[in-house]
């Protein structure tokens, strides 16, 4: 109801030539997040502005009231593997600490665009990992047992299923590697990766938390087995917490607080084709064929493979690459042979003895670690950012976490997660 008197705004009209200028206008439009001062002291230092420092800072700040964080990357937002991945989500692990606590973050995954107020697009189209051996069959009944016990829907299913799910697939008896059934995960799905990054981003930084982009972590001080801080191009920074949140120089930026982490980095690569309508509605993994494929709301499929095979820093792509993805994928779906692919990309991955993260204390008080990630970090960034805040602010180790600790390495306590993570998705 309109107040006595109050005179009523006409909505303003534009002619479709004003329309796409005042789109194309941004002067007015408010930036996403602000650019700050850096200061000489924060509560916490996270290093790395991907999506598992950006959600450590908006849950530090959101659940714990911690705002003087300072989020340092020396590229820019999402410019690291958070921006590079294929964005696949899913929880249907090997362990059951891996399983419960991808459950989590799918779980924060669901209601992440409500929560941010900002759309990440999530797509639960449902996972497909393939069996084409009696081996790999046994391996996701498995999988399958482990899921269900931990609440997860997953479940092995026929070829004629898979053929029902995905109808340009080929399950016959005479494919060169015949499917033999499949791992069916029906959460699972894919994600817009910037707009996690995006969303993150903006509503820690409307918490108060400071994110400084170009900003190179050079070194880190320590003092009588506590960090004291770190040392950037723009000066030194004091803080009694730093967080290691980096992907692919993981291990560097440990050794400079004298952490030494079991940690080996390889490139992985992807690539895209041209848009096409949407036919694929699931995602397909083949952990034999060392494949996995999906389409994104745009028509696109995006590809990828496992990690190269030797340890390197290079993100270039390789024609060897191309050849070998393209094969496998036309094994699996003969029909897309005419489509086209538009580019091929490499992220960093660092690779742990296990195939499982590192998250949790170090020997050197206040400095802590979320790394190791492999080839599936991304899915795991809202879990982790969580934990990790909880163990900032509380000073104890969450349960959901516990079994992930550096220390695991020393005393013999792996969570082998290699027969669920060998492949990038």
């Amino acid at each position: 109801m309109r107040q006595r008197g109050a005179t009523r705004r006409r909505p303003q009209r534009y002619s479709a030539f004003g329309l796409l200028r005042h789109g194309l206008r941004h002067d007015d439009w408010p930036r996403v997040w602000r650019t700050s001062e850096l200061d000489r002291r924060y509560d916490v230092v996270i290093v790395g502005a991907g999506v598992h420092g950006l959600a450590a800072a908006y849950y530090l700040a959101s659940k714990h009231g911690i705002s003087k964080v300072a989020v340092l990357d020396k590229g820019y937002v999402g410019g690291g593997g958070s921006g590079r991945n294929t964005a696949i989500l899913r929880s249907n692990y090997l362990t059951p600490e891996g399983v419960r606590f991808y459950e989590r973050s799918m779980e924060l995954y669901r209601n992440l665009a409500v929560d941010l107020n900002f759309n990440v697009m999530f797509a639960q189209r449902g996972h497909l990992t393939l069996a084409h051996t009696d081996a790999s069959l046994r391996t996701m009944v498995w999988r399958a047992e482990v899921n269900k016990l931990q609440g997860v829907n997953s479940e092995v299913v026929s070829p004629e299923e898979v053929k029902r799910l995905v109808p340009f697939m080929d399950v016959s008896n005479h494919a060169r590697y015949p499917i033999l059934g499949a791992l069916y995960h029906p959460p699972g799905g894919i994600i817009r990766h910037d707009a996690v990054n995006w969303g993150y981003a903006r509503a820690a930084n409307a918490l108060g938390v400071e994110i400084h982009q170009n900003t190179e972590v050079t070194g880190i001080t320590v003092r009588d087995g506590r960090v004291q801080g770190v040392t950037t191009p723009r000066g030194e920074i004091a803080a009694p917490i730093v967080l290691n949140c980096t992907a692919g120089w993981a291990s560097l930026v440990a050794g400079m607080a004298g952490v030494k982490l079991p940690i080996i980095t390889h490139p992985l690569q992807a690539a895209v084709t041209e848009p096409v309508k949407v036919f694929l509605g699931a995602v397909v993994v083949s952990g034999s064929l060392h494949v996995y494929v999906s389409q994104t709301d745009r028509g696109e499929l995006v590809f990828g493979a496992s990690t190269d095979p030797y340890a390197s820093y290079s993100m270039r792509g390789s024609l060897e690459f191309t050849e070998e993805l393209a094969s496998h994928v036309l094994e699996l779906m003969p029909s897309i042979g005419r489509m086209r692919v538009l580019r091929q990309w490499a992220g960093l991955c660092d690779m742990t003895p296990d195939f499982s993260p590192v998250m949790g204390t170090t020997p050197v008080e206040g400095f802590l670690v979320d790394v190791g990630w492999g080839t599936y970090g991304f899915k795991a960034g809202p879990a982790a950012g969580e934990a990790m805040a909880e163990l900032v602010a509380t000073g104890r180790t969450p349960e959901l976490i516990s079994a992930f600790g550096l220390a695991r390495f020393e005393q013999g306590r792996l969570v082998g997660e290699r027969g669920a993570a060998s492949v990038g998705h």
